[in-house]
């Protein structure tokens, strides 16, 4: 069974089981969204005693803060128990893309050259990673909800508001992408 685990599976298996989640969650009226999690964790830290938008029964929240576990705890199995010796596959594109941003393919999911402890530490790594977690942060609470909560939950429920987040989301991508990262790097 182990071994079954290991293997790659075919893309649309995920789908698949983001179709079934979706149908449950719809079923019993809840909405997914990882950045929901945030609000909730401040809540329980006391936050609603200072801001009005963090005031709400937290309580409500508990399936999705175990979803949230389920998610960290899943990723340290996958990286851990079910980790491949195999090298990732990557297209020789990516990877040409890649070596013109002087980042090195090593073989991982997460290069060294971005997400290594040398990197990190570094004063333009570090600058970095505050300045996206402060941009996704704040992109999340501008959107209403993070790229999961609108693209999944937000578009399977028809959203307009949805829709025109998602698509905020892929242009900010493209030009993260095509115009800042090249100059970033």
């Amino acid at each position: 069974m182990l071994e079954l685990l290991k293997q790659p599976w075919p893309w649309y298996t995920s789908g698949i089981a983001i179709a079934f989640i979706m149908v449950l969650l719809l079923f019993y009226g809840k909405s997914f969204g990882v950045s929901a999690n945030l609000k909730t964790m401040c809540t329980i830290a006391g936050a609603g005693k200072k801001v009005k938008f963090f005031d709400f029964d937290w309580r409500t929240q508990k399936w999705n803060l175990l979803f949230l576990f389920g998610s960290v705890l899943g990723g340290i199995i996958a990286s851990t128990v079910l980790k491949s010796e195999e090298p990732l596959r990557l297209s020789a594109a990516t990877i040409t893309d890649l070596q013109s941003l002087g980042i090195v393919f090593d073989g991982q999911l997460n290069p060294s050259g971005l997400f290594g402890l040398e990197f990190i530490t570094s004063s333009k790594g570090f600058l970095i990673l505050l300045l996206g977690g402060i941009l996704v942060g704040f992109g999340a609470r501008y959107a209403g909800g993070c790229t999961s909560g609108h693209a999944i939950s937000g578009l399977s429920n028809l959203q307009i508001p949805s829709l025109v987040a998602v698509v905020g989301f892929f242009v900010g991508g493209l030009i993260m992408t095509h115009l800042l990262l090249p100059l970033i790097f």
